[in-house]
């Protein structure tokens, strides 16, 4: 079956939990073991005194490591990016920061893509710094041998251990060259990471995971949401490299609690008809909004002309332009607070 099948029962049974065809809301701190051993087992899993056996499956202990909404709700990621595993988070931004908390040390270096999500830009520049990891930034939409020198620029500081991009960057919807950062990583060294975050195509309309990057991150609280009433995020790869970020988890406490997890599931069945429906809607937005004299400059993936450069990256990287615009509006500030102003269906939230 094809994801958006698959989001309606994939990692669940209901023989589980006495026939209830949706999953329960597991709303409970610790979990009962049938014996003594059996909690001593499940506890050297979880904390990584021993590797599991071949066919066990990680016992539940304590929801702060896991919960029954959360395994299948991680499950159920991984269907989209075609990841061996994903883990989930209360917010974007505690996905992001455990991410680079687990393979970023001091005295090491991380190139990222400008300009980047507010919340990550302050992360990267006033956190990181004071654990003695150097940010070095591009631009988004730079050509290939600016990212090629911005490399070499990171390397010469220090251990270069991450490249990490927003594509398409937030607000300007310039693209990035995934599988350039992957070769650009590869030829730097062998524990070099690409970590991209795909919040604004994915996971329908990009898949970094395919085109070579090793961690895909997303603030789950937009599309996978979808309602304005959750706050989530995750981290996708392969199932080495999300354990590790899933132990940094253990300990920061940034588990994905039942209620939100059991949210997630229920909007994951209805995620490819929403961004399907946005994205059409957004098309036909930014071609009416490209044909008001009001309008300086539309910027939108689905207008990218013939022969530019960035659509060759769109071609090859994105499946559709997705349902983000952003526009420069004539008149300065005062003319974008007029415009904002007079929205009526929209909320200036």
């Amino acid at each position: 079956m094809r994801p958006e099948s698959l989001m309606m029962r994939y990692g669940y049974r209901p023989d589980w939990s006495m026939g209830a065809i949706k999953s329960p809301i597991f709303q409970t701190s610790t979990f009962a073991f049938r014996s003594a051993a059996e909690g001593k087992a499940f506890f050297e899993v979880a904390y990584g005194l021993r590797e599991p056996d071949e066919g066990e499956d990680p016992g539940l202990i304590y929801s702060r490591l896991n919960h029954p909404d959360l395994q299948i709700l991680e499950d159920r990621l991984t269907l989209w990016d075609g990841a061996e595993a994903a883990v989930a988070f209360e917010s974007g931004m505690a996905a992001i920061a455990s991410t680079l908390l687990t393979f970023l040390r001091p005295g090491d270096v991380v190139l990222h893509s400008d300009p980047l999500y507010g919340g990550t830009d302050w992360l990267f520049n006033h956190v990181l710094t004071e654990f003695g990891i150097t940010p070095v930034g591009f631009l988004a939409g730079s050509p290939p041998e600016a990212v090629e020198e911005a490399v070499r620029a990171a390397r010469e500081i220090g251990r270069l251990a991450m490249i990490y991009v927003e594509t398409p960057a937030n607000p300007t919807n310039a693209l990035v060259d995934i599988e350039l950062c992957v070769r650009l990583a590869r030829e730097a060294g062998d524990d070099v990471r690409v970590a991209v975050d795909n919040t604004f195509l994915g996971p329908l309309w990009q898949h970094p995971l395919k085109l070579g990057a090793d961690l895909v991150l997303y603030s789950l609280t937009k599309y996978a949401g979808g309602h304005s009433d959750l706050i989530a995020g995750a981290c996708l790869g392969s199932a080495e490299l999300v354990s590790r970020v899933r132990a940094t988890r253990t300990f920061l406490g940034t588990t994905t609690d039942p209620w939100t997890g059991w949210l997630l599931l229920r909007s994951l069945e209805t995620m490819k008809l929403r961004m399907t429906c946005q994205m059409e809607n957004a098309r036909r937005v930014a071609d009416f909004l490209a044909g008001r004299p009001e309008v300086e400059r539309v910027h939108y993936l689905g207008h990218l002309p013939e022969g530019d450069p960035q659509r060759a990256v769109y071609d090859r990287q994105c499946l559709a332009p997705g349902g983000m615009i952003s526009f420069d509006i004539r008149g300065g500030e005062a003319g974008a607070f007029r415009f904002l102003d007079a929205l009526e269906m929209v909320y200036l939230a």
